[in-house]
């Protein structure tokens, strides 16, 4: 990836093109935008925590997408003026940035999107003072689910490491009543020294 500004980079995707990742401006985020990450968010994520949520259960809404927009922790990875995923980053303590929501759109999986998004975040966050990032990720309690164990490999690969565990219901209340079976969040962490 080479770095474009200090708010956008730009990574290489072979004969798929180039892809654009910054910060999506609020200014820039209408309800038709906000609605295409929205779905995008849900649709990856019914596939990717198949089996941890009720039926009709989403992921997020285009509310909290947009409260997200406009609080600048949003950041996307375009593709010819299209959408091809986005992340949210935002800090949680002294020194501690957190990632999370990243998603990369079904035809562009494999090419490199979720990568480019996550160095984008991670320098992103480096140059604001951050020393420490972090990740939580939602796994199924008694059995395994092989989407969650290929991204703790993926994420492992990155130098995330697992730091501890807890529930879902201590720090998001309003979800885990949507769970459709016992789930854990695992903490991981990665210095970004």
């Amino acid at each position: 990836m080479t770095p474009g500004t200090d708010r956008v980079t730009e990574a290489d995707a072979g004969s798929r093109g180039r892809i654009v990742v910054r910060p999506l401006e609020a200014r820039e985020a209408d309800a038709e935008l906000v609605g295409e990450i929205t779905d995008l968010v849900n649709e990856a994520y019914a596939v990717a925590e198949s089996g941890l949520w009720r039926d009709g259960a989403h992921r997020t809404t285009a509310h909290e997408v947009a409260a997200l927009v406009d609080r600048g922790e949003i950041v996307v990875a375009t593709r010819d003026g299209s959408l091809d995923g986005s992340v949210r980053a935002h800090d949680v303590g002294d020194g501690v940035s957190e990632f999370g929501l990243l998603v990369s759109a079904p035809a562009h999986r494999g090419s490199g999107v979720g990568r480019a998004l996550l160095d984008h975040v991670e320098r992103q966050r480096r140059a604001a003072g951050a020393r420490t990032m972090r990740l939580e990720l939602l796994v199924p309690r008694d059995w395994t689910h092989p989407g969650k164990e290929f991204l703790k490999d993926w994420y492992g690969r990155r130098g995330y490491r697992r730091v501890r565990v807890s529930s879902l219901d201590g720090g998001y209340p309003h979800l885990a009543p949507l769970l459709a079976t016992p789930c854990d969040l695992e903490i991981h962490e990665k210095p970004l020294d």
